[in-house]
């Protein structure tokens, strides 16, 4: 019975590792596009919904300026605004929450 040669077998073990590391690239690619999606996905929400708010008088006109998530904003009729919506509206006399604070979130 003839054994294979050390230069058989190192090769075959060299086969055996590189089917591996082939293997680890496959799976490295899948997670890394599997959270290019998830983060592309937390960007569109992000995008969908502008988090700033301006809250409307009765007759409609802007009254104060309302931070992501400022609980007060919901009590009134408002409108959404981006940040420099938001920005625009402090610099032009719109009183800001005295809630949320967003004068001091945007650094104004």
């Amino acid at each position: 019975m003839n054994e294979p040669s050390r230069l058989a077998m190192l090769q075959f073990a060299r086969r055996i590792a590189v089917q591996q590391v082939d293997q680890i690239d496959r799976w490295i690619a899948i997670e890394e596009q599997r959270e290019a999606e998830q983060q592309a996905a937390a960007a569109r929400r992000a995008a969908a919904v502008p988090p700033w708010t301006i809250g409307l008088t009765q007759d409609g006109r802007p009254e104060e300026v309302h931070a992501p998530g400022c609980m007060m904003a919901g009590q009134r009729r408002q409108r959404t605004a981006t940040v420099d919506q938001a920005r625009e509206a402090l610099v032009q006399g719109i009183a800001p929450c005295s809630f949320c604070r967003p004068d001091t979130e945007l650094g104004l």
